[in-house]
């Protein structure tokens, strides 16, 4: 009945090469929405770097701000410190006492006098604004 001399010819169904590519078609969907999702994800993860590297930025600006400001105020109080170590100096020894006691207190020595010339106080009203000394002006 059958030749075996004759090739058969296989029968290919239409249908059944449309149901091969549906097959493959979802799979390269799914691997679309796979690879958006993906890069939504990434799109996201340089936005937050983005964010904190500007943010560091600020930060860096702000501490070396802070940093000039802290230098500035140790320079001016190392100063002002070695001030106060020269008073300390020259007040301890004689001669420093001996001018305060002199200037402040209107003390003299043994072997001098002390001649103290009070000025009406109007004169010593005017001389004070003259000369900007707030010592000898009465506050009220």
């Amino acid at each position: 009945m059958f030749n075996k001399n004759k090739k058969t010819k296989k029968v290919v169904n239409r249908e059944m090469i449309d149901d091969k590519s549906k097959k493959s078609r979802p799979s390269s969907i799914g691997n679309g929405f796979y690879y958006s999702f993906l890069t939504v994800i990434l799109l996201l993860c340089l936005v937050q770097i983005t964010i904190s590297a500007v943010l560091n930025v600020s930060k860096i600006v702000s501490y070396k701000a802070k940093i000039i400001q802290i230098t500035k105020t140790r320079d001016s109080a190392l100063a002002l410190n070695d001030q106060l170590k020269d008073n300390i100096k020259n007040f301890s020894n004689v001669s420093g006492m001996e001018a305060i006691a002199r200037n402040n207190l209107k003390m003299s020595g043994e072997d001098e006098v002390l001649v103290i010339i009070n000025t009406p106080k109007e004169e010593q009203e005017t001389r004070s604004e003259k000369f900007g000394w707030l010592g000898s002006k009465k506050q009220k």
